[in-house]
């Protein structure tokens, strides 16, 4: 395994930082890897490392206003980010010629990769959305989601505090420490990305059916921080290939928990059976 970074530049000019973890030998395929709230790319070294050793490259990008990519802390308005993650795949293509391609994304990453694939329909091999924000505490809350959306339009960059318990990010104690020590992850967001990502959870469970890709999606039904449930009523409504895998009682980084030996496994063994 070789580990690079170095910048990917948006189509609007803006240097976000990129990281490329690739494999010497025969490459089955590459994942474009997208992280979730208030968190960074860096965090998922273990998990390319995993995915290297299966045979798939992967490479990532910190969203905008998060890890050591510029903007405001938390402020990743949607509009942008699909044109950063279309940049992304446009990298996997460079550097991967006619290799398949999957886009594969957590938290508030695995909705911008679904909101991608509705949006954009990129030409991609499939999908990979763990814990994907489609049903929170947050989203529950009407009046609260009413007002991020007003607020959103007249104040888009102010931010607030997400509230993120770090406690339910897992059940390893010491994977929770070390979230809580990381310096580049931070609870805020701006009330833009509040008002997109609940127009684009609410667009995404109304437009499930329209996916045309294969789909995995993994969930914990232990996850308090976005619930399982709405991982079930998306694929429900999904009418082709799509696999939905819920472990019981895992927390909301799946590939984080103490069994994620296990969830990784089964995730590879998906893809393995996308690219044959």
């Amino acid at each position: 395994m070789t580990h690079t970074d170095g910048t990917l530049t948006s189509r609007d000019g803006t240097d976000l930082f990129f990281q490329h973890w690739s494999i010497e030998g025969p490459t089955k395929a590459v994942l474009c890897l997208v992280h979730g709230l208030g968190e960074h790319s860096s965090r998922y070294g273990h998990v390319a490392r995993r995915f290297n050793d299966a045979g798939y490259a992967v490479i990532a990008f910190d969203t905008r206003g998060h890890g050591r990519s510029p903007g405001t802390r938390g402020h990743t308005p949607f509009d942008r980010t699909m044109e950063d993650v279309s940049a992304l795949l446009d990298r996997a293509a460079e550097l991967y010629p006619g290799l398949p391609r999957f886009l594969y994304g957590h938290s508030l990453g695995g909705l911008i990769v679904l909101t991608h694939c509705l949006r954009v329909h990129p030409e991609i091999t499939g999908v990979v959305a763990t814990s994907p924000g489609l049903s929170s505490p947050l989203l529950d809350q009407k009046l609260k989601i009413g007002a991020a959306k007003l607020l959103g339009s007249v104040l888009p960059t102010v931010t607030v505090p997400t509230g993120l318990d770090a406690d339910l990010i897992s059940r390893d104690p010491e994977v929770v420490k070390v979230y809580q020590a990381d310096p580049l992850v931070h609870d805020r967001s701006s009330l833009a990305l509040g008002r997109d990502g609940a127009i684009a959870a609410e667009e995404a469970l109304a437009r499930a059916g329209e996916i045309d890709v294969p789909i995995l999606i993994v969930h914990g039904t232990g996850d308090e921080i976005t619930y399982a449930r709405g991982s079930e009523q998306f694929i429900a409504q999904v009418p082709g290939d799509k696999t939905l895998n819920l472990y019981d009682g895992y927390f909301h980084e799946t590939h984080n928990e103490p069994e994620s030996d296990e969830v990784l496994a089964d995730t590879i063994a998906w893809l393995d059976a996308h690219v044959a």
